[in-house]
């Protein structure tokens, strides 16, 4: 998935920096889905709006889901013994964020990076 993201990333013209964030936001995601999702799926999209061009990515798993969204959002908040960053990290390196998720049902994760004009 990294590999996947750079590629896409480089091919829309998005800095290093950039680059970087997102790749590090969808590694979080994936490790996410897996570690407590216990597995699922990751996609990436080109997407476009009027002239500004980005990248959405989206993580869906049908683990246990999240049951204070709040909470796992806050710097430090873990359920299974990391660094709680992971979450409220990939938020941050991202422009657009998109929680779903519902007990027993699983969790989608959305994100999205536009590439500055």
């Amino acid at each position: 998935m990294r590999q996947a993201v750079r590629e896409q990333m480089i091919a829309l013209g998005f800095s290093l920096i950039d680059q970087t964030k997102i790749v590090t936001a969808a590694s979080e995601l994936a490790r996410n889905t897996l570690r407590y999702g216990g597995g699922g799926e990751g996609h990436l999209e080109r997407v476009q709006n009027g002239m500004r061009q980005g990248l959405s990515l989206a993580f869906s798993d049908q683990g246990p889901g999240i049951p204070d969204i709040e909470l796992a959002l806050r710097d430090g908040y873990t359920s299974g013994g990391g660094m709680g960053l992971g979450l409220s990290g990939a938020k941050r390196l991202s422009d657009e964020f998109d929680i779903t998720t519902a007990v027993g049902a699983g969790t989608t994760v959305k994100i999205v990076k536009w590439k500055p004009f």
